[in-house]
């Protein structure tokens, strides 16, 4: 369903300049919360870290969400996978902090994600993003997309260019990304995917944020990025913006995204990397793959 046919839409281009306001104002607050004293708690495991500051940024969301589209629907991390229905067919679908690890360090690979979707957003291959916002606060990176409008990213000095994935169409000279969950038997089984993996491509890169994994598919820093167990408000965004730089997105081993995990690559290595993934995967055995909550 196009926003189009859904009755007294917006248009798109309003939809993405607001996802990107919402993301540029959340992640000023974010980089604001870095200088206090973050209190710390922890979800699905002791690894599995929140602060205070991913429930401020996302209550900041959720108020400009409510004040600037009332009638839209809105999913939250940090509302524990709760859909907040609207009536009007679309969908806010945000992650407050992607990286909270990163961010709670002191390391700068942390977002805020913000996206807007049609559909069922509880299922797999039942919902699609109509505009997305992925705010890097601390290197001032903003990146933002529209259906079927190309995806850019501005940086600090108000530069702004349009985003292509990488040309790389060889396996074996790809760089990807990735990420792990925080069970030890899921990390367990994903070092072993990456143990079958990795002599078989170029690199591999973990930044912890699926977010900025996928922008960085966007704009030619990976060549490719895959990952199991992250939920929709992880990539929303950032499958937005790498569909619109070019990439091709599914999940591992299925058609639609999030259905057994995600891989986004250029469509010169996307087939190779999904044939050297199943044969990898299979060899791990196991679940290689949880819920991140990043």
């Amino acid at each position: 369903m196009k926003p189009a046919d859904l009755p007294g839409a917006p248009a798109l281009e309003d939809l993405e300049d607001l996802a990107a306001d919402l993301a540029a104002g959340a992640g000023a607050l974010a980089l604001a919360g870095r200088r206090q004293e973050l209190r710390i708690g922890t979800k699905s495991s002791d690894t599995d870290l929140v602060t205070h500051m991913d429930r401020r940024v996302q209550e900041y969301l959720m108020r400009r969400i409510r004040l600037e589209r009332p009638g839209d629907g809105v999913l939250g991390e940090e509302d524990g996978a709760r859909v907040r229905p609207g009536t009007t067919g679309l969908t806010w679908v945000v992650d407050p902090i992607d990286g909270t690890v990163n961010y709670v360090y002191g390391r700068p690979e942390y977002a805020v994600s913000v996206a807007v979707v049609t559909g069922d957003v509880t299922s797999p291959g039942a919902w699609a993003p109509l505009a997305a916002a992925v705010c890097a606060p601390e290197p001032g990176q903003l990146f933002r997309a529209r259906a079927g409008a190309g995806a850019y990213l501005s940086d600090q000095a108000g530069h702004r260019r349009r985003l292509s994935v990488s040309a790389c169409s060889q396996a074996g000279q790809a760089l990807i990304a990735t990420g792990f969950g925080y069970e030890p038997q899921v990390r367990a089984a994903q070092g072993r995917v990456v143990a079958g993996l990795l002599p078989q491509i170029r690199d591999l890169r973990r930044g912890g944020s699926a977010a900025l994994d996928l922008c960085a598919v966007a704009a030619g820093y990976a060549d490719g990025y895959f990952e199991r167990g992250v939920n929709v408000w992880d990539v929303a965004a950032g499958m937005l913006i790498a569909a619109e730089a070019g990439a091709v997105i599914t999940g591992i081993s299925s058609p639609p995204p999030l259905a057994d995990g995600i891989l986004a690559a250029g469509p010169g290595v996307h087939g190779a990397l999904r044939e050297l993934l199943a044969g990898a995967c299979s060899c791990a055995g196991g679940h290689a793959g949880n819920h991140r909550n990043m």
